[in-house]
């Protein structure tokens, strides 16, 4: 196990044989490391991170550090669940959960860029990007594919929807829902995001769905819950089935519409 001389394994930390370790990285008593993990050089992994395979740490990253919650006291703690192929580039923080027994928990295969930061109690689905500097405040939910830009700012307790993309230095206040693009101080949505359809394989068919679908919900004048019951009875199929989940389930009400 390729383990540098200057590294500390606290004891009880449970490492699969696999796992290399940079130079001056620390991992905690409790932390569990999976198959084929590569902690680089000056990474911290905090107690109650759970890891699982093939993950890559680089160098100044924290994982399951104290959230920066003015309440939180040691006894609070719950874990950081990390599942396969993500990867942590430079200075990335991520807190362990404090609020649900669940803790923090993170999906398969998330890129994460320089500075990126996850609050306590966040749930992060799978094969979504995180642009430098973007950050998530505590309980976010952030589905699958999903594209946040640089410095977006997402509130407590918000929800992206998956295939979603918000612009770059945008505050995200409310729900963004699924395929959204969304842009703006307050972000607000301002289209569907095209192009990350087309790349992950969406027909025109399901494409036009989906517009159909927001320009009803959206734009017809009609009162929301009856344009959910025509949404699903003048435009039936899977994509319409996942924007109405989502709507009807938000809690914070979704961003506005341009």
């Amino acid at each position: 196990m390729p383990i540098h001389p200057t590294a500390i394994i606290e004891d009880g930390a449970d490492l699969h044989e696999t796992v290399s370790v940079g130079p001056y990285s620390i991992i905690e008593a409790g932390a569990v490391i999976g198959e084929g993990c590569r902690i680089e050089s000056g990474a911290r992994i905090f107690a109650p991170t759970r890891m699982g395979a093939h993950n890559r740490v680089c160098h100044g990253a924290t994982l399951g550090s104290e959230p920066q919650d003015l309440g939180f006291t040691p006894d609070k703690t719950r874990p950081l669940v990390i599942g396969d192929r993500n990867h942590f580039k430079e200075g990335v923080n991520i807190s362990c959960g404090v609020k649900s027994e669940g803790g923090t928990r993170i999906g398969h295969d998330n890129y994460w860029m320089a500075y990126t930061h996850v609050g306590h109690d966040c749930v992060v689905g799978d094969h979504n990007i995180f642009v430098n500097g973007a950050g998530l405040a505590g309980h976010v939910e952030v589905q699958d594919r999903v594209f946040l830009s640089g410095q977006v700012s997402v509130h407590q307790f918000c929800r992206i929807g998956s295939y979603a993309m918000v612009a770059g230095v945008s505050g995200v206040p409310q729900d963004v829902p699924p395929f959204a693009l969304a842009d703006g101080h307050r972000a607000r949505m301002v289209g569907l995001n095209v192009v990350g359809l087309r790349r992950n394989g969406f027909s025109s068919e399901q494409r036009n769905r989906i517009k159909s679908v927001y320009r009803l919900i959206l734009r017809s004048g009609q009162p929301l819950a009856e344009s959910l019951v025509r949404a699903e009875q003048d435009y039936p199929g899977a994509e319409t089935e996942q924007i109405l989940n989502f709507v009807r389930s938000s809690r914070r009400g979704l961003i506005a519409y341009s």
